[in-house]
């Protein structure tokens, strides 16, 4: 990547863009001096909360724009024209249709700044996010690699060089199973792709976290394990939301379960394996139940419950639940809402500021990024040997730091659109993330009475497809003779890898859910819409 054209810094949230000044390699405003070397941004500074890079570059007016997003996507993934205000975090391209060429810039992942992109006809702005929380971070002279910048040039057609590009933002991450070192301005550990397909049960989609206790849980172990007809590679079984004391929504301490229907976990892991899966079990590693001495300042609808974890306390019990977890024995671990309780929203609440302004973390040394990612680093550290689920983790810090990655919004037990819309856009749009940054997770096909089968079932032939982790919601009330017979179809591909060279979204240029896919040579097409197309009120 070529040095920017021109840099802006601002200090505090409050303050106005300032024009950096260069001398030599450096460039230098509102007290920051900003050096570039080889594409590594660094930022020296007593107090600071962005900075701009610019590079000047004509951009054909036809141009499409992609970009991904900060966290899970919500069905809003899609090639745009020129919107110069529009965020494209992490990484983008441009597609120019009149000579088919595709190139961009991004990002490596795990950087120390939350980095997102705007581009207009004239160039294109890289931001540099980094505030604590919603305040200035106090670098206090202190040398931050904020960033590592890459350009992509085009590899071929749009799919081929996204594919390219995400590529070169993982050079360090291992492609081995184990966890590996690495070293550099994002030191710490990381891990590669899960070892073997991630294929299991999930039970959030029909019983979304009430009504449901041990029998339930082991007859979702004895149903996939039933349904994987005995494959060598063995399916999850995922305890999801609600297993714990004072139900949905009510937060840790996770050091039980809930009284009179899950008295000992320990028990409950240890029947799901005897039945022949791998147990897994969700958990909201940020909240509690009643308001604490470590709580957040930032904006949240449970004051006083979500958890700062630029405590180091915070870190400590979260490392207590994580090897909690690990002795009652269970194989994989979900972690979620970190996000949400970290800004107070989800990814599209998010937007240009990521939070409120005016609150800090307790530890105002670090930015943002910096924090989040030690909160990665800590669960995946604790959590060594178990398979990690990142949902609502934000994909480009949490790259190399779980081994699944929710990249979209939740599917839908009751209500199709909800499927249609976030599963195939993730699917489509961030397929390229799969075994690069993680193994990529759509989120669960649900088989149940209220959402209509022969829809779920072609969700269920992409995703088994395509090699990606594949969870079913199966209702007890939902199974006929056909639904098994397509669910142990689409079970089996899926333990076995999915199709051999993977699928490509062949429309997804001009739909943002695509209808036509490749697949090995084949050309696949899929009808997402019931009778009446798709309904705006989904």
């Amino acid at each position: 990547m070529r040095e920017p054209s021109a840099v802006f810094v601002q200090a505090d949230p409050s303050d106005g863009l300032s024009t950096a000044t260069r001398s030599g390699g450096t460039w230098s405003a509102a007290g920051a001096t900003i050096g570039w070397h080889d594409g590594a941004v660094e930022v020296t500074a007593a107090r600071v909360s962005r900075v701009a890079l610019r590079w000047a570059e004509k951009l054909p007016a036809e141009a499409l724009i992609l970009g991904d997003a900060w966290e899970r996507s919500y069905g809003d993934l899609q090639w745009r024209h020129q919107q110069p205000e529009r965020l494209l975090p992490w990484y983008f391209l441009a597609h120019d249709p009149r000579t088919g060429a595709t190139t961009g810039a991004g990002v490596d992942v795990q950087p120390n700044a939350f980095c997102a992109w705007t581009v207009d006809g004239e160039g294109f702005t890289l931001w540099l996010d980094l505030r604590n929380g919603g305040g200035p971070t106090l670098l206090d002279g202190r040398t931050l690699t904020a960033a590592v910048v890459r350009r992509f040039e085009d590899a071929g057609t749009p799919w081929q060089t996204l594919n390219a590009a995400v590529a070169s933002l993982s050079p360090r991450l291992s492609a081995r199973p184990e966890p590996a070192p690495i070293t550099g301005p994002v030191a710490g550990p990381v891990a590669g792709p899960v070892a073997g397909p991630v294929v299991g049960a999930n039970n959030w989609y029909y019983a979304y976290g009430e009504n449901f206790d041990e029998k339930a849980v082991l007859q979702d172990a004895a149903t996939i394990v039933e349904l994987a007809d005995g494959h060598p590679v063995k399916p999850f079984s995922v305890v999801d939301d609600g297993w714990y004391p004072g139900g949905i929504a009510s937060g840790g301490p996770w050091d039980r379960g809930t009284p009179g229907v899950f008295d000992d976990l320990a028990g409950t892991a240890a029947a799901i394996k005897a039945i022949g899966a791998r147990p897994g079990l969700w958990f909201r590693p940020l909240l509690v139940r009643e308001p604490g001495p470590r709580a957040s300042n930032g904006p949240h609808d449970k004051p006083g419950r979500a958890l700062d974890p630029s405590y180091p306390e915070v870190l400590d019990g979260v490392r207590a639940d994580l090897r909690r977890f690990k002795e009652w024995g269970f194989e994989l671990v979900k972690h979620d809402f970190s996000t949400y309780d970290v800004f107070g929203g989800f990814g599209p609440a998010m937007g240009s500021r990521l939070t409120d302004d005016g609150w800090q973390f307790h530890d105002p040394s670090r930015t943002t990024a910096e924090i989040v990612l030690a909160f990665y680093r800590e669960i995946r550290a604790a959590a060594d040997g178990v398979v990690l689920i990142g949902c609502n983790t934000v994909g480009h810090l949490a790259a190399g730091l779980v081994d699944v990655q929710r990249t979209g919004d939740d599917t839908s037990g009751r209500d199709w659109e909800r499927t249609r819309k976030m599963g195939v856009n993730t699917l489509a749009f961030r397929l390229s993330q799969h075994n690069r940054f993680f193994t990529v997770d759509a989120d669960c096909v649900p088989c149940t009475p209220q959402t209509p089968w022969e829809l779920n079932e072609r969700f269920l032939d992409l995703v088994a497809r395509s090699g990606t982790a594949l969870f079913l919601s199966i209702d007890p009330a939902a199974r006929t003779d056909r639904t098994d017979r397509a669910l142990r179809d689409g079970i089996r591909l899926a333990l076995d890898g999915g199709t051999p060279g993977g699928i490509e979204p062949a429309d997804w240029l001009v739909n943002t859910t695509p209808t036509t896919w490749r697949a090995s040579g084949e050309t696949l097409r899929y009808d997402w819409s019931q009778p009446w197309g798709a309904d705006p009120n989904g």
